[in-house]
């Protein structure tokens, strides 16, 4: 009889934890719905400014100009993923933006933050400290990133790879993202696969 009270106490004990464990994990931070931003059918849900852009063949082709194709949503804490691909034969440029709320009237872009897409800096980020990886982008072909942001601190994947972690992002908590257009320089891009997680 004692073997029995013991048995179904121990059942009981394992279902109460298994019931907590689940309830921990439904507050657990960065279980966000992952949304698609892109419907490879049209740009709604984007505002271009400055600049010409498109769909073509499922994709966004960041076709002229200096300037952006930015969300119409704000965002604080999310996860960005991209595919992109340069057209240009060499020396390519362009980016992802983020954490900005306006573009100052005299220039296509927002001051900071930008994921690079030049050539030799892919992923990278500019004034942020620690946020450099070489080597991991495919030259002529279709590269995946993700883009981590949560309060300070941001982090990028590669083509699947770990690339950067780092701390001190500064100004405002939420922001616009855009994908950068500096095809007079830079040359142009397709995107694709755009999706985005936001972190509770």
């Amino acid at each position: 009889m004692n073997s029995r009270l013991i048995l179904a106490g121990l059942v009981s004990l394992c279902v109460l934890t298994t019931s907590a464990l689940q309830a921990d994990e439904s507050k657990a931070p960065g279980t966000g719905q992952r949304i698609s931003l892109f419907d490879g059918k049209s740009l709604d849900g984007w505002d271009v400014l400055k600049c010409e852009a498109v769909v073509e063949n499922g994709n966004i082709l960041i076709k002229a100009g200096n300037g952006v194709v930015q969300t119409r949503k704000q965002y604080g804490d999310f996860i960005f993923e991209y595919e992109c691909k340069a057209l240009k034969a060499d020396e390519w440029d362009s980016g992802v933006y983020f954490r900005y709320d306006s573009i100052p009237n005299d220039q296509p872009w927002p001051p900071r933050y930008q994921a690079n897409l030049r050539k030799g800096d892919e992923g990278n980020v500019g004034g942020l400290k620690g946020a450099t990886s070489h080597g991991l982008c495919k030259n002529g072909e279709w590269n995946s990133f993700k883009l981590t942001v949560r309060g300070t601190t941001a982090a990028m994947e590669i083509n699947g790879k770990p690339a950067w972690k780092a701390d001190g992002l500064q100004g405002p908590k939420t922001g616009f993202i855009s994908l950068q257009c500096e095809v007079p320089g830079g040359g142009q891009f397709l995107f694709r696969n755009l999706y985005l997680t936001e972190l509770k």
